[in-house]
């Protein structure tokens, strides 16, 4: 049976007419067990009318050409390559091996001819892209009454790069909403790989919070995964927004849960840079918006942070006005969430930064009319095969010379590159460091309040609001030699212990919440040191490690 067509039928000779026989079509519609047409002028996923005759070409090849035509290659280009490849395999041994011109200039026709907009109405348009990609969609949920729109998207390429990637390291979230570009919350799961790129390996589009129907679409995300590989499992899942629920998110991956910080240090900085011109008082509003955040550790609330800062900063009310707006009526839950989670390393902001601003640039910016139905083409199509190309010019070599146009580059792997002679760091004064320019060696840029997580650096990447290899460089540097002050997330989650240590309740009840509370915390230590080991973040401290063995 053809590409799994369950179509069949029984034929009977009749015994009086022998002449004549009965056909008896026990499934007439050519589909496969799912319902989706396998072949013929139903299947509306074929490429050409041969395909009425012939079996079609893989769904993998089908997807390779389909991406290095999105991403620019020339129809000659692909044929040739294709050529060498079967040559090199010995020549030819399958339908695929039997690529011709026509099948790549009609999926290039095919490219030009697909419309984003399937219906005049988006919500239409988004259902019947919904089953046209079945296979696709690991959660779909219609706007309907009190319910939101809710859609799951994970292709097959995805699915693979989340087994490879995701076990053993990081899941994070990429949370963007409210743009003017698009109405709807857009949620990317990243993984990262071996050269420190965050790849997506999943999409949600959401009309209302991620965090509010989380519960609904993860299990069916963790099922889609463990049904390939039931070992699976992540190092850690990192959150960028408070609201997401760190309890469902530890039960679905059993693993534990990171807060990163890229929205807030990215946030602020770019408001510093734009309502304050001197770069001095920048860095030193930057360094006390931090212990904002942390307030927590030296017994302060939020208000009194707050207003504390306002008092300083008097003078800059054009910044003060902006964080007002924006940032105060939500700093109270960023500040909770600091205090019940670990933070993640300042690594993996540099790398999300980087995917984010390829989104933005490649996604986002473009003029779509705010409709859903864009939105999902953009990411599946173009934005897809950008991945999926780079992915396959590092693994197999091919086109190392469109590389350049197409490489992914984030600070965190750049910063590897950086050797240590070239940072210069006053070990008696570690208000700031200094780090020499790859590219003039007469240059060097200046680091002030190094290891924290509100370093600035005032290199021209940095100065736009960025995360630069600079900052990471000291970053791991200062870690390596331990020698850099405790980070402001270590203290506040080293203080949460002494509490819990300090005053013990009375009542059983609250004592037995108090206990399990421990040994989570006692499970998340354990998993901190263990990347502490592995250089990823800062050495526990002797006090955390006494801390650790009161707890044992």
């Amino acid at each position: 049976m053809m590409r799994g067509c369950i179509c069949h039928f029984t034929v009977k000779r009749l015994y009086t007419r022998p002449q004549l026989a009965l056909i008896i079509y026990n499934q007439r519609s050519h589909v496969d067990k799912s319902g989706a047409p396998c072949h013929g002028i139903l299947d509306q996923e074929s490429v050409g009318t041969r395909a009425m005759y012939a079996p079609r070409i893989s769904e993998e090849l089908r997807q390779k050409v389909m991406s290095l035509l999105h991403v620019g290659i020339s129809l000659d280009a692909i044929v040739q390559h294709h050529m060498e490849e079967v040559q090199r395999h010995g020549g030819p041994h399958s339908r695929d091996d039997f690529l011709t011109r026509n099948d790549v200039r009609n999926m290039e026709r095919l490219i030009r001819n697909s419309p984003h907009e399937l219906h005049l109405d988006d919500r239409c348009s988004v259902k019947m892209w919904v089953q046209r990609h079945h296979k696709h969609v690991f959660y779909f949920q219609e706007s309907c009454g009190c319910e939101g729109f809710v859609l799951g998207v994970q292709t097959d390429w995805q699915l693979q790069q989340m087994l490879r990637y995701g076990h053993g390291g990081f899941i994070a979230s990429h949370l963007v909403s409210g743009s003017k570009k698009f109405k709807h919350t857009l949620c990317s799961l990243l993984a990262f790989d071996s050269s420190q790129n965050a790849i997506p390996v999943a999409w949600i589009i959401s009309s209302s919070s991620i965090g509010q129907n989380i519960h609904k679409w993860i299990p069916s995300l963790v099922e889609r995964i463990r049904g390939k590989d039931t070992r699976w499992r992540p190092n850690a899942v990192l959150v960028d927004d408070p609201s997401f629920e760190a309890s469902i998110l530890r039960e679905a991956f059993q693993c534990r849960v990171l807060l990163c910080l890229w929205h807030v240090r990215r946030g602020w900085l770019k408001g510093l840079l734009k309502y304050c011109n001197n770069f001095d008082v920048q860095r030193e509003m930057f360094k006390q918006l931090g212990r904002i955040l942390y307030c927590t550790r030296n017994g302060s609330s939020v208000a009194d942070a707050v207003e504390e800062f306002v008092q300083i900063f008097v003078d800059q009310y054009a910044f003060i006005e902006y964080f007002r707006s924006k940032w105060l009526s939500k700093i109270e839950l960023w500040v909770n969430c600091v205090r019940t989670l670990p933070v993640a390393p300042q690594e993996t902001i540099a790398s999300i930064e980087s995917y984010h601003l390829r989104l933005k640039s490649k996604v986002l910016s473009q003029d779509s009319d705010q409709r859903v139905d864009f939105l999902i083409h953009a990411l599946t199509s173009q934005f897809h095969s950008f991945y999926w190309f780079e992915q396959y010019t590092v693994e197999t070599g091919y086109f190392e010379n469109l590389r350049d146009r197409f490489s992914l580059t984030n600070p965190w792997n750049q910063a590897t590159h950086i050797p240590d002679i070239d940072v210069l760091l006053d070990e008696e004064n570690l208000q700031l460091a200094k780090v020499v320019s790859q590219a003039d060696n007469n240059v060097a840029y200046t680091i002030w309040n190094p290891g924290s997580e509100f370093t600035l650096c005032d290199c021209s990447w940095s100065m736009v609001g960025n995360m630069c290899k600079h900052v990471i460089k000291v970053a791991i540097f200062c870690r390596s030699r331990q020698i850099a002050r405790p980070l402001l997330s270590a203290q506040v989650y080293r203080q949460t212990l002494v509490n819990l240590l300090q005053n013990l309740p009375e009542d059983p009840l609250v004592l037995e919440h108090a206990i399990s509370h421990v040994t989570r915390l006692e499970q998340d230590i354990k998993s901190l040191e263990d990347l502490s080991n592995s250089g990823l973040l800062q050495p526990l401290s002797s006090i955390d490690q006494q801390n650790y063995r009161i707890l044992k």
